[in-house]
């Protein structure tokens, strides 16, 4: 009867009767050669980092996540990220102490959705030797980018991410998707501007 009212569905397929099945949650392991190093078109001058291609049961989760209120789909996201994040430090890509920044966000979009879930993300995921520091903020009448092109996306966040107080020690900056590469960019040039030591570049997945 719960179900006939409030039907249960998977957040990556659809499947019914839960929400998160095991095939979807297999689809985000993150394997021994993983997290991939990637080439966004806009190169932000640290290495980029991504769980996965934004396709399939991972694209829609995360569509789900922003788009329809499933913040019950952080905790997966966030495991996956733990998981690359322990991977990076195994590997020496990044050291401990680290600071977590997450990729900035339009106000408007947070208050949609609830809060900002790659923040969200972020603090669940964050293991020991490492902390969060929401320090980026997007300006104020900066555009959607789904649908821009990638001229259009450089365009439209250059100059619109701004640092809000000292970030200190080194520094990953996470993401949930990296397209272009222009929010990226941006974000680390900032942090660099205000003195941050940024290593690397860490997404859920890229396009």
């Amino acid at each position: 009867m719960l179900d006939l009212v409030l039907p249960l569905e998977c957040g990556g397929c659809g499947a019914p009767g839960t929400r998160w099945c095991q095939t979807c949650a297999r689809a985000l392991t993150v394997h021994t050669d993983e997290p991939m190093v990637i080439t966004p078109r806009l190169d932000p001058g640290v290495p980029v980092f991504s769980l996965g291609r934004y396709a399939g049961s991972r694209r829609a989760a995360i569509i789900a996540m922003k788009e329809h209120g499933r913040t019950d789909l952080v905790g997966p996201f966030a495991t996956a990220v733990a998981a690359g994040l322990t991977r990076l430090l195994t590997w020496g890509v990044v050291e401990a102490p680290l600071t977590l920044v997450p990729a900035p966000t339009r106000r408007s979009a947070a208050r949609r959705r609830g809060g900002d879930p790659v923040t969200a993300i972020a603090e669940a995921a964050a293991v020991p030797g490492t902390v969060v520091v929401a320090a980026l903020r997007m300006r104020a009448f900066t555009r959607d980018s789904v649908g821009l092109s990638p001229g259009e996306r450089e365009r439209n966040i250059a100059g619109r991410v701004r640092v809000r107080g000292p970030v200190g020690g080194e520094v990953l900056l996470i993401d949930d998707v990296v397209t272009t590469g222009a929010t990226a960019r941006e974000s680390v040039r900032v942090l660099q501007t205000d003195g941050a030591r940024v290593a690397a570049v860490l997404s859920v997945a890229h396009a």
